[in-house]
Formats: structure tokens, sequence, C-alpha cells
């Protein structure tokens, strides 16, 4: 990857949640001064770092150095990385470690890593004695502008993703920009999904942005990643201050993951990952929207043009309608049997409508129809486990 710049910048938005409310803290380097941070955080106790085998390579000695210097204790808790860590077992091993190390109320988790670590953490920290403090430390871009802030928290059934889980506010979130640089090329262009998001749900200016500056943001150029990460930032902060606990504005951020889910599920969580999954939702989403009257065909022509141009997939895998629509209907956003999903109207103006069966067998069928050329099997999606 491309080396980042030398921007020292400093940048503090707020989630405003009344006795919640934290910030998110988004500087240069920022990792060296972690220990301080706790200090400043008043976070007492011993500090459980939680990560995965990857990231403890790059980062876990200096991030334990760093907090032992402010006088913590440090316990690592290193955990296999990949999406198919978030399971119930890899919960009991974080309480296990924290039963083990006589952890209190008191102590500490310090969630070290992209969303996988982060939901992990979060929700080990939510039911561990009842709820003790944690902040998010996020290494990779999608966690950076999505899955730190807002405090979703949990692990995936094998039906289902994330479906086990609790509300659970960080107590800050410390982005260091600069630890994008160790991370691998797919993960940074996965990453890329969640920003474009932004643009379409919320911010048509942002979405132009995107459009003319792809080329800047893929070579990871500094003032470009600085402005992503700082703007989806500040998107999810205002919706989530609006609509902590997803009863109405906050589901707008799940454009792209009704479809996105659906793909991961059935794959899996072998196969695509986060990112590429929802780029491949957005696509579809955007185009169901069209078929079903809430948008033009200038609006599927413009997400469908940047997602590939950021280098992510714009084809479904092969897969039948009915697996399709099976693994949609085991969604969490699935509310009194009706299926719900975010349709954009324009660029940067979404809405929530409910999904019939029938009219959405009948976009698929047409879909299919007119992308004959373009469907090819992928490993990522199978039918049965």
């Amino acid at each position: 990857m491309t080396t980042l710049g030398t921007d020292t910048s400093s940048h503090a938005i707020h989630v405003e949640l009344g006795a919640r409310t934290y910030t998110i803290v988004i500087r240069r380097n920022l990792v060296q001064d972690l220990g301080e941070e706790l200090k400043r955080l008043r976070c007492a106790g011993k500090v459980g770092v939680v990560t995965d085998r990857n990231l403890a390579k790059h980062y876990l000695k200096q991030v334990t150095r760093r907090v032992k210097a402010a006088g913590y204790t440090v316990v690592p808790i290193v955990l296999p990385p990949g999406e198919r860590t978030k399971t119930l077992l890899s919960i009991a091993r974080v309480i296990d470690a924290l039963v083990e190390a006589r952890f209190e109320r008191s102590s500490t988790l310090l969630a070290l890593g992209g969303g996988v670590i982060g939901d992990i953490t979060g929700f080990a920290a939510a039911i561990y004695q009842r709820g003790i403090p944690f902040v998010q430390v996020p290494t990779s871009l999608v966690a950076q502008v999505d899955s730190s802030v807002g405090g979703k928290t949990g692990v995936d059934h094998p039906k289902g993703k994330n479906l086990i889980g609790a509300f659970n506010q960080p107590r800050a979130v410390f982005i260091d920009p600069v630890m994008l640089a160790t991370l691998p090329t797919r993960e940074w262009v996965a990453g890329l999904a969640e920003v474009i998001k932004y643009g379409v749900i919320a911010d048509e200016t942002f979405f132009e942005y995107l459009e003319r500056n792809i080329g800047s943001i893929g070579n990871l150029t500094d003032e470009a990643v600085a402005h992503i990460v700082k703007r989806s930032c500040e998107i999810k902060a205002q919706v989530v201050a609006e609509d902590e606990r997803e009863a109405d504005r906050r589901r707008i951020l799940n454009f792209g993951h009704t479809i996105g889910h659906a793909l991961e599920s059935l794959g899996g969580y072998r196969g695509f990952i986060h990112g590429e999954a929802v780029a491949i939702g957005m696509v579809y989403e955007a185009d169901l929207a069209r078929h079903l009257g809430y948008c033009g065909e200038d609006v599927v022509t413009r997400v469908r043009a940047l997602v590939k141009a950021a280098g992510l997939p714009v084809r479904l895998p092969r897969v039948t309608f009915n697996d399709l629509w099976g693994a949609m209907q085991q969604d969490k956003k699935v509310s009194a049997g009706t299926l719900y999903c975010v349709v954009p109207e324009r660029i940067g103006v979404v809405r929530i409508v409910p999904l019939k069966k029938d009219e959405t067998r009948a976009w698929f069928q047409a879909v299919r129809a007119r992308d004959t050329s373009g469907w090819k099997p992928a490993r990522s999606v199978r039918r049965g486990r």
C-alpha cells in the first residue's frame, strides 16, 4: 500500500447520546498516545487488549508498551482473524481470559482491530459482570468509517449475520489513519463500500467528491483518506445521535446490507468479505428501487459506476431466488414477518420500504434474464452447509 503522508491535524467528532456521549478522535500516530488517552478517559485497573493474530504482529507490542507506560496492567487476548471468528465461542474465550486475569467492573477492554474484533470486544464488555468500559481502536477502513461508531456489537449465527448482540456504546473511538498503511489491498477496497454508502444515503456532495476523487482515494493519498474518514464518521455520528437503537432513521445505514448480509451468510462467511458483499448489495438494491419505481436509471448507473471504479464487485454470484430470499428472511431487519430494505430515491436521499416476495421475485427474474452473460459461479455462495 502507498505510505500515508505527514498530516498532523486532529479532528474530534462527538456522538451526542446524553450520558453515553463520546468522542471520535482522528489523528495521525494517535496509537503512540493510547496510554495517555486512556488516562484522560479516567480508565482504571487492568486493560484487556483484544486483537487478532494478524494485527498482533503489527501493533500488539507497541500498544502494550504505550499502555503499560501509562501505568496500566495489560492483558493481551489474541483471536483468529476473519468473520468466522464472530461466534459465541470467541466471546467465551474473551470472558475466560477476563475471569482468569480477575478483571473487575472498573477494568477496560480495548478493541484493536477491524469490525470483527470491535464487535466481539464490545459484546464481551456488555455482558462481563453486566458491563465494563471499552474503547475502540479501529485498524481497518470499514471499522474506522463505520463499525467502530454507534455501539452495535455482537456475533453471527450460522443462519444469519449479527443475530446475537447488544447495543453498547464505547467510551471513545481512537482513529489513527496511519494504521491503514498496513491494511491488505483487498480489505482497503472493501472498506470503500461503506464510504460510498454514506454518499448514497445522506450526502450527494460527498458522493460527487467520491466520483471525482476515487483515484486519489485508491492511492491512499493523505488528504483524500482524511476527508473520507472524517466525513463518514460525521454522518454516522449524526444518524446514531438521532436514533441510537435503530428504531427508525438509523435503519438507513443498512443500505446494501439486506442483500449483502444474505450473500455473506449463504457463503458461510468464507468467500465475500463484508464490504464486497455490501457493494453488490448496493448495486442491486438500487436496481430493485428502480424496478419498484422509487428511483430512475440514472441512480443505478451512478452507484454501479462508482462501485466499479472503486474496484469492488458489481455482479451477483449464481444464487437462486429462493436461497437469496430465504437468507434475507433471517436478517434482523425483518419486523412482524415483513422484510424491510433501504432503497434510494436519488443520490443522498433514501427510504425504507417493505419487500413483497412476488414483486422481488419478478425483479430477480428480470435481472437474471438481463444479466445472463454476467452470471458466473462463485465459490463464495453455495446451497446448504
